[in-house]
Parts: structure tokens; sequence; C-alpha cells
């Protein structure tokens, strides 16, 4: 789809990368498929801010934020906005996390495409299929290698 540059809306995004002791990570139901918890950045919000809000709305939990382990860029039209994004993409993994699980903080929008975020395996992770354009799986082994880095 074809969008004109004056319509394009700049939305830079933050994502949380958290894995379990379990080695599991913490997925969100979208649509046909999953992503990380997180989304779009808010003007004069930080990355901590915005990540500690979209993972609490998104998932119920509060996080301590650890390192920058991926950065992507994209353009992609947001289905439920319907406005063309041009998108910079950080991810982030988590050092600690507290609370349950819980869908109850949704806004409007995730009310219509998200359900309740879920624990997935590690190794199930190749076999699911996500909902962005990332390599989910790079990601995933990242956040793997820095974890097991900082023991």
């Amino acid at each position: 789809m074809d969008v004109a540059t004056a319509e394009v809306v700049f939305r830079p995004s933050v994502y949380a990368v958290i894995i379990n002791k379990r080695n599991e990570v913490l997925l969100l139901p979208q649509w046909d498929g999953y992503d990380f918890p997180g989304g779009g950045q808010d003007i004069h919000e930080t990355h901590e801010e915005a990540l500690k809000r979209e993972c609490h709305e998104e998932t119920g939990l509060d996080i301590a934020i650890g390192d920058l382990i991926h950065f992507d860029e994209g353009f992609f039209f947001h289905p439920v906005r319907e406005k063309g994004c041009h998108t910079l993409l950080f991810y982030y993994t988590v050092r600690s996390f507290s609370g349950d699980i819980s869908d109850n903080f949704f806004d409007e929008d995730e009310l219509e495409y998200s359900k309740k975020a879920e624990w997935i395996p590690v190794d199930k992770v190749p076999d699911i299929k996500f909902c962005n354009a990332v390599d989910n799986v790079e990601i995933i082994k990242k956040a793997l290698s820095n974890r097991r880095a900082l023991r």
C-alpha cells in the first residue's frame, strides 16, 4: 500500500523480551500471531517510561529494564489507526518482573486485537507465527546470551 510522505506517522516503539527461569518467553497473542509486549513511545516519554507503561498495560507486570539487545527500523500500515507508520524498534531485556499476568489494563485498541499474554517455551518459538517483521528467534537468542553473560 502506498502512503503519501506527508501522511506517514513517525512511531518509535519499545519492546520487552521477558524470559523466566523455566526458559519461557512472555508473548502477546495478537491478531493471528504473537508479538513481544511493548509498543509506541509517547512524546516526552523515555524508553524506560514507555516500556514500563506498555508492559503493565499489556501484561499486568511491573518490570526492571535490562539491556538494549536489538534495533530495527521499518514501515508498516497500522491496521487499527489506519495510518502509514515509520517506526524505530528497540528491544530490551528485562532484569526482573513482578505481578500477575493480566489483560485488565489493555487500552481500547488492544481489546480489539490482543489476548492475555502467554509463557511460550523458548524451544517452541521457531514453530509459532509472529505478527511482526523482525527476526524474533534471533532476538530471543540475543536475550538468552545476554542473560548468560550477566551470570
